[in-house]
Formats: structure tokens, sequence, C-alpha cells
């Protein structure tokens, strides 16, 4: 069942995702050759607590409690990153992803940034990660079916000669960080339920500039490309309204 919210509720998510949004803003700023994961990740720790929030993903459920605040996820790291001794060094790509609950909701919310100088093809990934994860926001509107999302992403991301990861998906997200349902990053348009107002989801492209094949690491959380390919990642956490779609995760300042 797909969890319908209350205008006091989206209020109070995008509460929190005003937390995510100026916590990925903080990390930008310090994201420069030399800056350790494990640094960003206790700069971002302090602070969504100074702001009263609570790191979603510190502890949350899985093959053992996650261990950090945040995830790191740095080259052909598509996500679920551990942070830690990992320096950062200049053409690195990172996402960052980070969860916020506040007032017993949760937002959710990743962003991949350059380090330095990169590529002219790692920026062209990156442009076109972003681009996917607007169009797929743009089919949060009330009677559009939710594999119009998946479909927009799809079409922009493999336009552009890149790969889709399958087995990676956006999801439900409001009270807690999981709800249903599920959102692949491709399919055919016109399936599945049919959207309505106080619908809340993260809805996050992955993909890589090679192979749609990922493999767990032997942390049993990171995830990677098969191929050592670069890989993106954004995020947001987005409402149905009766209009236009309602982002309750403001887009950072892209920072080189």
């Amino acid at each position: 069942m797909i969890i319908r919210k209350s205008e006091s509720e989206l209020a109070r998510m995008a509460e929190a995702g005003g937390i995510v949004v100026d916590t990925l803003s903080l990390l930008g700023e310090h994201i420069r050759p030399g800056v350790t994961t494990g640094e960003l990740d206790k700069a971002a720790d302090d602070y969504i607590r100074s702001r009263g929030g609570v790191p979603t993903f510190k502890g949350y459920r899985g093959p053992y409690p996650y261990p950090a605040a945040i995830c790191t996820s740095p080259n052909d790291v598509v996500v679920h990153g551990i942070p830690g001794e990992y320096a950062l060094v200049d053409g690195d790509v990172l996402s960052v992803d980070v969860g916020v609950t506040h007032d017993g909701f949760v937002a959710d919310s990743a962003y991949t940034f350059a380090v330095g100088e990169i590529g002219a093809e790692a920026e062209r990934l990156l442009e076109t990660c972003e681009a996917g994860l607007w169009v797929g926001i743009e089919q949060c509107r009330a009677g559009a079916r939710l594999s119009d999302i998946s479909h927009g992403i799809q079409a922009v991301v493999e336009e552009a000669g890149f790969s889709v990861v399958r087995s990676l998906v956006g999801h439900g997200v409001g009270r807690s960080m999981h709800e249903e349902p599920q959102i692949p990053n491709f399919g055919e348009p016109g399936r599945g339920p049919t959207l309505a107002p106080g619908m809340t989801f993260a809805i996050e492209p992955m993909i890589t500039a090679g192979s749609a094949e990922v493999v767990l690491g032997s942390d049993r959380w990171t995830i990677s490309t098969t191929d050592g390919s670069l890989s993106a990642h954004f995020e947001h956490t987005v409402a149905v309204t009766e209009g236009e779609p309602r982002i309750l995760t403001r887009a950072p300042v892209r920072v080189s």
C-alpha cells in the first residue's frame, strides 16, 4: 500500500528535507582532494544532530547495522559506500547520500560531486544522471502511472549511451526510509499504480558509464560496477500534489 501524507505531514518531511540539503551543501564545501570520506561523515553527523535531526542511515538494518551517518561512493562505487580512510583525489566523482529523520519523518537525497577537475565523459555522466532525475520528477503528477517515472529516467540515460542499474530502485519514503512502492529506473510507461496527491517518493537514478551489472563488496554494503566503470547517483524526495511535483529536498549548488 502506498501511504499518502497529509499537508501537515508533508510540512514535517520538508523540514527534514531542509536539513538534508543543507548537509549536502555543507559537504560540498568540504569536498576537495585530500579530504577523507570519514571526515565528511563526521561533519555530516555533527551537523545533522546540531539541527535536531538524526542520521537515518546510521544503524539502519541490513547484513549488519550500517556504521555511518552518510553513504560516500567514489568512482565505480554505485551506492552504500561506507565512509572511512579513503582520501579524495583530483578527478574523482563522489556520490554522497544523506538521510535525515526529524520529528518522526524521513527525507532522503543524493548528489554526485566532481572532485577538482574531472574528464569530459565523467562530466557528461553526471549531467545525464541529474537530467534523468529531473525527468523522473516531472512525471510525479496526479493521474500519471508509477512506471512513467521509470520510463522517463531510462529514456534519458540510454539515449545518452549510459546504463541504468536495474537491480537498484527508488522507493516510497515517509515515516520510514523505505515504504511502498519500489520504483525501478527503467520500464514501459503507463503501468503500475495511478499517482495521487500525498504520495511521497525517493526518486533516484543510479547509472554507469559501462555495464549495468553490479557486485556486492566484502563489507556486505558497498555496491560497485562489475567492470570498474564510473557511476553516478542523484536523488530527491518528492511529493505528488494536485499540480506541480513538490520537491521536499531542494537542489544543492554544484561545487567544483
